[in-house]
């Protein structure tokens, strides 16, 4: 099987996993437009890029003792936490005819590294594309160019379903009432909080 057509069936794979980074991009595509929620997938996509960018160039020696494998997974426990309760504090003012936050909404560049960091801070993502990369590397042995084609198929994959799940919930906003929505907003920070506990949890258990 083509190299680039093997990353893009992982892509699909990963794309229908459910994570804290999912569950924020349907709530910002829903609470705060489409655009907003494109910028947010941008976000996750350049911090999965990155992840694999490091895993290619030897990261993996880096993480790899237990001391730094707990610590990394203790600090995004703790950041995936704190979005939770952010999230399921923030007040919702919604307006009757277009079903958007009334107050003023943060710029591009916020969303950006919201996605980013929420990715990047998520111990299982790297170690997700650590084990990819070993996999891969190890099968196609020296030939860079299979690991790029196939590694390209995965990430853009990944992005192009993000995008999917960014427009389906855009379009399903019109459908939902205000109090809803709310409780979708709380929904979502309570799914990050346990999903930050989880990995602290799960952190332990494996170091």
């Amino acid at each position: 099987m083509h190299p680039l057509l093997e990353g893009m069936i992982l892509g699909l794979t990963l794309a229908v996993m459910l994570g804290p980074a999912m569950f924020t991009l349907i709530q910002t595509s829903i609470h705060r437009g489409l655009y907003r929620g494109i910028v947010l997938a941008t976000g996750i996509f350049l911090s999965d890029l990155v992840i694999v960018v490091f895993c290619y160039l030897g990261a993996a020696q880096i993480f790899g003792s237990d001391r730094n494998g707990l610590l990394f997974g203790i600090v995004g426990g703790i950041i995936l936490i704190v979005f939770g309760i952010v999230t399921y504090l923030r007040k919702v003012h919604l307006s009757a005819d277009d079903m958007i936050e009334s107050y003023k909404m943060p710029g591009p560049l916020t969303y950006i590294l919201k996605g980013f960091f929420l990715n990047f801070a998520n111990p299982f993502i790297w170690l997700f594309w650590i084990s990819v990369m070993v996999t891969v590397s190890a099968s196609n042995g020296s030939e860079t160019s299979a690991i790029k084609l196939f590694f390209t198929g995965a990430l853009v994959t990944t992005f192009s379903t993000d995008l999917l799940k960014v427009f389906i919930a855009n379009k399903l906003k019109g459908y939902l009432k205000p109090r809803t929505l709310i409780k979708l907003n709380h929904a979502v920070g309570i799914m990050l909080v346990i999903f930050g506990v989880f990995l602290m949890i799960r952190t332990f258990i494996q170091f």
